[in-house]
């Protein structure tokens, strides 16, 4: 137990180290994005079941559902862990040959200084298929 919480409070203080560095250098980079892109993004650590970054940087791509501005978007992450077909927060596409699933529960709104690369882009079918799911989560 002791050791855990060592490196959860280890993770925090980590990320807390790389998100001042998103916030004052990256803020101000030039960053072009779209609706159905792909992008690996600072998502960093977080709290309980919410979906974190991976590795030391805290990064997981993530699909841009909603364009806001040239600063913000909505972004669904992705997954590599598919769990049945039939899971209804899950949405299975394929960017650059690798398997993924967009997870629909996990939505949340960025800002660019954490869009760190492009990946890919969705095909407008499937992200059709993502936008209808993920509607249908608040009836």
């Amino acid at each position: 137990m002791k050791n855990s919480l060592l490196k959860i409070k280890h993770d925090f203080i980590n990320w807390t180290k790389i998100k001042v560095r998103h916030h004052v250098i990256d803020y101000r980079k030039e960053v072009y994005f779209r609706e159905k892109e792909v992008w690996w993004t600072a998502l960093g650590k977080n709290i309980g079941y919410e979906i974190d970054g991976k590795q030391e940087l805290f990064e997981r791509p993530v699909l841009i559902l909603k364009k806001y501005s040239k600063d913000m978007c909505f972004v669904l992450p992705l997954t590599s862990k598919i769990k049945n077909k039939k899971t209804w927060y899950q949405v299975e596409v394929e960017i650059n040959g690798k398997k993924s699933a967009v997870n629909i529960t996990q939505g949340r709104t960025i800002a660019k200084a954490r869009l760190l690369r492009k990946f890919g882009i969705i095909e407008k079918q499937v992200f059709n298929e993502i936008i209808e799911k993920f509607i249908l989560q608040f009836k």
